[in-house]
This record gives structure tokens, C-alpha cells and sequence, in this order.
């Protein structure tokens, strides 16, 4: 499989040209050809097999801190999945699924004043995160709509403006800071760890329920 992919000029010439455009907001990326087949080739066609062996919509998940090329890594993998293994692939994040700003109001006067500020879990619609990832498993598929949040406003954007996705997709990379994390535990949360925990939490409420949260999802 990795000689035809050598020989897919038009998955190459788009995957070079996605990170040239990345490369303009951040340095030159490195040996970019030994990237796509030593890293992303053998990895897409993991995935792949495990879709073959599975024989229904598969969902990846995607973790990693603020600014460490979550996004970037997904669009390649779909560029990989979609031009080189013709599989139908569907990206999202779990930012579009904050909670809007009127319902991490309602939060902040009811828990605590820190959930007015979106990031962690607590402010997320995970209700609509198993909706979504359930609609989009779906044997039976039918189009959905897939939230869509403007950090610019700190607001979700009205439903008529959300991401539609029309085709069943063969896989669901669903990105996100704090996908597959697990709770810590609960001795561990007595000490806050930096200013905020200690000045703006000091009954704990917030990091407990932030805990709870991971525990619960």
C-alpha cells in the first residue's frame, strides 16, 4: 500500500499544500515526505483496518494541550484517510461544543464564578457531543448539523449557521484538550495548584465538580 501512495501525486500535492498554508501562520515544518509515509500513511491505514474489521462508522479521539497541533493533525489524517484510502472522514471539536454564554451564566450564579469562563469540563454540552457522535454512527443515516462556537464572541453560533454534514462518514476524528482524560484523585485536589484554585476557589467547589465532571463523562 505504501508504493501507491508514493505514486498519489494528487494526495501529496494537497497534503504540502495544507501544511505550506499552515506554514504561514508558524516556522517551516521538517522532512515533510517522511512525515507523511513513516508517521501518517502507517497510521491512516491502522485506521483503516480497524474500520475494515469493525464494518461501521469508527470515532477516533484526539487529545492534546492548547496550540499542540491538534487541528493541524487531523486535517492531514483526513487529507490521508479521504485522497489516499477513499474513506469519508468528518472532523470536530469539542470547542464547538461549549455551552453558550447564557448557560455558563446560569452555571457561574449557581456553582461557581468560574464556569462563566469556557475550557473546562462543566462547560461543555456533552449531551449534545453523545447526540452528535450518535447521530453520526447511525446505520440509517440521515444529514445533522454539528454546533458551531465563535470564540470572538464567546457565544455559540444560531443553528441556522451550523456545520452540515450530508454523507455518512467512515471516520469521525473528534479533537479536543481533554477527550479520553481521566479524573483525578480526590486527595489530589485538596492543594490548589496555582493562584486561581487558591484564591478564586477556596471552598474547592469548582475543581471538585470540574473533577466530577471527567468522572461522570
Amino acid at each position: 500500500m505504501g508504493i501507491s501512495f508514493l505514486n498519489n501525486q494528487k494526495l501529496i500535492k494537497e497534503y504540502i499544500k495544507f501544511l505550506k498554508s499552515q506554514e504561514v501562520l508558524s516556522e517551516p515544518f521538517r522532512d515533510k515526505m517522511g512525515q507523511l509515509n513513516n508517521f501518517y500513511i502507517p497510521l491512516c491505514e491502522k485506521i483503516k483496518n480497524i474500520f475494515l474489521n469493525k464494518k461501521r462508522t469508527i470515532i477516533i479521539g484526539l487529545s492534546g494541550g492548547q496550540g499542540s497541533g491538534k487541528s493541524t493533525i487531523s486535517k492531514i489524517l483526513k487529507i490521508v484517510l479521504k485522497r489516499g484510502l477513499n474513506l469519508e472522514t468528518v472532523i470536530f471539536s469539542i470547542d464547538d461544543f461549549y455551552k453558550t454564554y447564557n448557560e455558563r451564566k446560569k452555571i457561574s450564579s449557581k456553582i461557581s464564578s468560574l464556569f462563566l469562563t469556557r475550557g473546562v469540563p462543566g462547560t461543555h454540552d456533552t449531551k449534545l457531543i453523545y447526540k452528535a457522535i450518535k447521530y453520526l454512527k447511525k446505520e440509517k443515516f440521515k444529514k445533522i448539523k454539528i454546533p458551531v462556537f465563535d470564540k470572538s464572541i464567546d457565544d455559540r453560533l444560531p443553528k441556522e449557521k451550523w456545520r452540515i454534514i450530508n454523507k455518512k462518514p467512515d471516520v469521525v476524528i473528534f479533537e479536543g484538550w481533554c477527550v479520553g482524560v481521566k479524573p483525578q484523585k480526590k486527595k489530589d485536589l485538596i492543594k490548589p495548584i496555582n493562584r486561581l484554585e487558591k484564591v478564586e476557589d477556596i471552598k474547592k467547589i469548582w475543581r471538585f465538580k470540574v473533577n466530577n465532571e471527567i468522572e461522570i463523562n
